[in-house]
């Protein structure tokens, strides 16, 4: 189900979760948080409360977070009609991902801003060159995080080769947004940040597995995403069970 959640509703419904798959529920910010957008991968009907276009053989598979989808690193994608972030001044953009080898660039999830309409009711437009990327690079038996966010007056990346992490483990990662400072973050850690003049991003689409024109497709797990209209610290992200990472 598509939910916009405060943070104060969000937080109640997944303590109950936590209790059944392990996770462990982040604080609430505030009282009325800002709106939320949730996607658990655990099905190819619908997404968010959004029907996806399923393009190769995506796979359901049992985690010890609950069903997720496993992509080939081939031709396994989803396409879904909808930018979460579109609108957002701040942000955090986070998920659980399983990195499991395969190439050494993988650009995993792609949020495109649509290029304006050239008239009412015309086809929806392609995607524009304003956009956030979730990417990682693969080094033999580990991999490292690339996070992009462009659009008009910004463009930057967040890459840090000397921050390794091991391939087929549970992972979160996050990028935030707080109005000044762009950040990125794998398993609650600072990889690195950077001040940009960011601006909102229209409407859009996003895919997730492969870039958006199906290069560079993902090998691994997704789990869950969450997108917020404000930027998040360190101990308000969703977390990964204790000892999760340690077991594989």
């Amino acid at each position: 189900m598509h939910q916009r959640l405060s943070l104060r509703r969000r937080d109640v419904l997944l303590a109950g979760a936590a209790g059944s798959l392990g996770l462990l529920a982040a604080p609430s910010v505030a009282a009325a948080g800002p709106p939320q957008t949730v996607w658990t991968f655990d099905r190819l009907d619908t997404i968010g409360g959004l029907v996806p276009h399923v393009e190769g053989h995506p796979k359901l598979i049992e985690t010890p977070l609950g069903k997720a989808l496993a992509f080939n690193g081939v031709d396994d994608a989803l396409f879904i009609d909808q930018h979460p972030l579109a609108g957002a001044a701040t942000f955090t953009f986070e998920a659980f991902i399983r990195p499991d080898g395969g190439a050494f660039e993988q650009r995993w999830f792609h949020l495109a801003q649509d290029e304006p309409a050239p008239a009412p009711g015309a086809a929806p437009s392609p995607p524009s060159n304003t956009r956030f990327l979730f990417e990682i690079r693969v080094v033999e038996n580990a991999w490292y995080l690339d996070a992009y966010v462009r659009g008009p007056g910004y463009a930057h990346t967040l890459v840090f080769p000397d921050k390794l992490y091991p391939i087929g483990r549970w992972h979160h990662v996050a990028q935030t947004y707080d109005g000044k400072t762009y950040r990125s973050y794998v398993n609650g850690a600072l990889q690195g940040e950077a001040d940009i003049a960011f601006t909102p991003q229209g409407p859009g689409r996003a895919s997730v597995g492969v870039r958006m024109n199906r290069v560079n497709y993902f090998k691994g797990a997704i789990r869950q995403a969450r997108f917020t209209a404000q930027a998040l610290t360190p101990d308000q992200f969703l977390r990964l069970p204790e000892g999760l990472r340690a077991a594989g």
